[in-house]
C-alpha cells in the first residue's frame, strides 16, 4: 500500500518552515482507496517568492485547520503504507518536523520518484516533475498545488510501476523510516564539526578514507552530504562511520589540499581525473609580432607566458575585465582599431598595460608569499611560491614577518606544484582580492 503525497511549504530557514497544504493518496497499486486534501494553518509566515509560486497567500489560512487539528486523518491515512513523492526528502522532512513538534514521532518508508525515474526513464532530458510529466504526456494541472502536483505524481508512480515490472528496483530503492533524516550517529558526527573554513574526511567502518571534500563550512557542508539524494550520496550515507577535517581558515588552502589529497589517497567516493583541470590558454608573449595580441587557443599546456583557463567563456570574462581595468587598445584583443597610425611608442605602451595584467594576475616565475586568514584569531595563513612555483603553506602569528623565503620554508608544509596547481591559484587571484601579495626576500 502506497501513500501518494505532497507539501507546499512556507519557505523559510531549514527546520523552520510550515506546511501550508498537503495532499495525499492512498494507492493500492491499482487504484486509490482514500485520500485527504487540505489547507492548513502553519502558524508562521508565508515567504513572499512561495506565495507568488504558489498562489497560497497568509490571508487564505486564516481560517483553515491548524496541523494539529488534521494530524491525526495524517497518521490514518498513511498508516501501513509506503510514503511515495517526488523528492521524498523533502515531504518527508517537513512532515516529520511538524510531528515533532507536537511530541509525535511519524515514521513511514519512503519511496522517492525522482530516484525511481532516474533508475527507470535514465533518458529523460530532466527529471524535474513538470519536465518528465510534460515529456510523458502526463497532463498536469494546478502546478506547484499541492493536490496538482500529487497526482501528477501518483499517475508517474503508475507509469513507473508498469516500467519495474519484476519490481527490483522499487523494492531496492524504498528507503528506511531515518533517510532525509539524520540517524543518530550521523547526527553526533555533524553535531561535532566546525562551521568552518577547511577539508573533511568520511571515513568506513575500517577507517579507510572514501571521502575527501573542501568546504567554507565543514558542518554544513557533511550535514548536506548526509540529506542529499543520489546515488554517491546514498552510499555515503551508508557507509560513512567517522568525519574528520583540518582547518585551514584559506579557501586557497582548502581547495589546493583537496585537490593533492584526493590524487594522492583517490578516494573511492571522489572522482579523480588524471585530465588537466584546464582546456585553454592566452599567450601573453609577442608572438615574433610588434604588438602582443591576446587570443584564446584550445591548450592544456601552460607554457611561458601563458594563463589557464577552464573553457572558453572564463577566458573571454578574463579578457573583458582586464581590458576595462588597464585599459588595453582594441589592437591588443586582436580588434580592428589604433594599429594603422600607432608609432613605436605607442605599440610599447600598448604592451606595457598587457604585461601589467600579466604582472598581476600570473605567479610565473615569482618568489611572493599569499597571506590569508588564520584557522584562528591572531593568525593568518600563507601559501609560498617560489620561481612560480607552488612550494607548501603555513600558519604564522599575525605579528610574524611573512618576507623572508628561507624562514617560511622551515615552518611550511610541503607541497607538490604541477600545471594545475599553478592554475588552481592564478584561476582564484581572478576571482578573488582577499589575498595579500607579498614579495619576497632571500
Amino acid at each position: 500500500m502506497y501513500a501518494i503525497l505532497d507539501i507546499e511549504s512556507t519557505g523559510g530557514k531549514y527546520n523552520e518552515e510550515g506546511i501550508t497544504e498537503i495532499a495525499i493518496h492512498r494507492f493500492d497499486g491499482h487504484q486509490v482507496v482514500d485520500k485527504f486534501i487540505c489547507l492548513i494553518n502553519p502558524e508562521r509566515e508565508i515567504q513572499p517568492f512561495v506565495a507568488k509560486l504558489t498562489g497560497i497567500n497568509n490571508k487564505m489560512l486564516r481560517s483553515a485547520p491548524k496541523f494539529h487539528e488534521v494530524a491525526k486523518r495524517i497518521v490514518e491515512i498513511t498508516e501501513g503504507t509506503v510514503l511515495v513523492a517526488h523528492n521524498a526528502q523533502f515531504d518527508y522532512r517537513i512532515l516529520r518536523t511538524e510531528f515533532r513538534r507536537l511530541g509525535y514521532d511519524f515514521q513511514r518508508k519512503t519511496l522517492c520518484t525522482v530516484d525511481l525515474s532516474k533508475q527507470l526513464i535514465p533518458e529523460a532530458e530532466s527529471h524535474s516533475l513538470g519536465k518528465l510529466a510534460r515529456s510523458l504526456g502526463i497532463p498536469m494541472s494546478d502546478r506547484h498545488r499541492a493536490n496538482g502536483d500529487a497526482l501528477a505524481t501518483l499517475k508517474l508512480f503508475k507509469l513507473l510501476l508498469d516500467k519495474d515490472s519484476d519490481k527490483k528496483i522499487i523494492t531496492e530503492v524504498i528507503r528506511e523510516e531515518t533517510h532525509g533524516e539524520l540517524s543518530q550517529n550521523q547526527l553526533d558526527m555533524v553535531f561535532g564539526l566546525p562551521s568552518e573554513t577547511g577539508v573533511y574526511y568520511m571515513h568506513d567502518k575500517d577507517g579507510e578514507i572514501i571521502f575527501i571534500g573542501k568546504t567554507n563550512d565543514i558542518k554544513k557542508r557533511v550535514n548536506q552530504h548526509f540529506t542529499n539524494v543520489g546515488k554517491i550520496a546514498r552510499k555515503l550515507q551508508k557507509e560513512t562511520k567517522k568525519v574528520t577535517y583540518e582547518k585551514t581558515g584559506s579557501e586557497l588552502i582548502a581547495i589546493l589540499k583537496a585537490y593533492w589529497e584526493q590524487k594522492k589517497n583517490r578516494p573511492r567516493y571522489n572522482h579523480v581525473s588524471k585530465k588537466k583541470l584546464f582546456t585553454h590558454t592566452i599567450d601573453f608573449s609577442q608572438n615574433g609580432t610588434e604588438h602582443i595580441i591576446l587570443d584564446v587557443e584550445k591548450n592544456s599546456s601552460m607554457e611561458h607566458k601563458k594563463m589557464a583557463f577552464n573553457g572558453t567563456d572564463a577566458a573571454k570574462s578574463f579578457l573583458s575585465k582586464i581590458s576595462d581595468e588597464f585599459e588595453l587598445c582594441p589592437s591588443s584583443l586582436g580588434k580592428e582599431g589604433c594599429m594603422p597610425q600607432q608609432n613605436k611608442g605607442t605599440v610599447m605602451n600598448c604592451n606595457e598595460k598587457v604585461h601589467a595584467a600579466f604582472e598581476k594576475y600570473s605567479i610565473q616565475n615569482k618568489d611572493i608569499a599569499f597571506t590569508d586568514r588564520g584557522r584562528q584569531t591572531g593568525e593568518r595563513s600563507f601559501i609560498l611560491i617560489k620561481n612560480g612555483r607552488l612550494q607548501g603553506f603555513g600558519f604564522v602569528e599575525l605579528n610574524h614577518q611573512v618576507n623572508n623565503i628561507h624562514i617560511l620554508e622551515s615552518i611550511m608544509t610541503p607541497m607538490k606544484s604541477d600545471e594545475n596547481t599553478t592554475f588552481i591559484v592564478e584561476a582564484y587571484l581572478r576571482k578573488n582580492n582577499r589575498l595579500k601579495t607579498i614579495p619576497l626576500t632571500h
